[in-house]
């Protein structure tokens, strides 16, 4: 990760989470999320899916997105409103210079109540997954994979919705099976029998209802 933070050549301060720390903390579910904080300290926004604009691909990514573009625009207007569906990559980081133009006179900025009711509950079962994502990474780092995978199972059934655990765990165990590389990092699914999940991306985002994997939380 360090290296593409490097290229970047970012003008903030950029941390590596290793620990999902942020995530546990602000109620992270994917990547990216972004998470509004005012000067004083309180949040504005809870995390919901953002971009900092209009997202740049590599160009095979870029490739693919564009055909399947080509694709839902020959199958009519409504399956081409599915494929586009949730939020909106190119214009949030509008609503982001409106707020930081207005302040707390935006309108995309919420009350204390709303963010409270925009945010994630951390019910008991959402606590046991984030304590058996921790142990499942313990584990991998040791090298006892079987237990890393048993605690990652439970952990994507008891907060299924949650992809960033999710991701992660596949991300691990393709990229290793793939021997790593530049597209071992994006095997997120299985290969033949030996993947040891129940899902994996997709078949997991293609079972969920357009829009859903970035809902939509603003209207620009």
């Amino acid at each position: 990760m360090r290296e593409y933070i490097d290229a970047a050549r970012p003008q903030h301060p950029s941390l590596i989470d290793t620990e999902h720390v942020l995530e546990r903390a602000f109620g992270v579910v994917n990547i990216p999320n972004v998470i509004w904080i005012d000067e004083a300290g309180m949040i504005v926004r809870p995390a919901e899916p953002g971009w900092a604009g209009p997202a740049e691909y590599p160009e095979w990514l870029a490739n693919l997105m564009a055909e399947r573009e080509r694709q839902a625009a020959e199958k009519g207007e409504e399956a081409l409103a599915a494929l586009r569906a949730g939020q909106d990559r190119n214009s949030y980081a509008d609503a982001i210079r409106d707020w930081a133009a207005h302040g707390s006179d935006s309108r995309f900025a919420l009350a204390p109540d709303d963010v409270v009711a925009a945010s994630g509950p951390r019910d008991p079962a959402r606590s046991e997954a984030a304590a058996r994502f921790e142990l499942g990474t313990d584990a991998w780092r040791r090298g006892d994979r079987e237990s890393a995978f048993a605690h990652w199972r439970e952990t994507h059934r008891l907060e299924p919705d949650n992809w960033t655990y999710k991701r992660q765990a596949w991300s691990l165990v393709g990229n290793e099976a793939a021997g790593g590389g530049e597209l071992g990092r994006l095997m997120q699914f299985s290969a033949d029998d030996s993947w040891p999940f129940d899902g994996d991306f997709n078949r997991d985002t293609a079972a969920i209802p357009p829009g859903t994997y970035y809902p939509k939380t603003i209207d620009i």
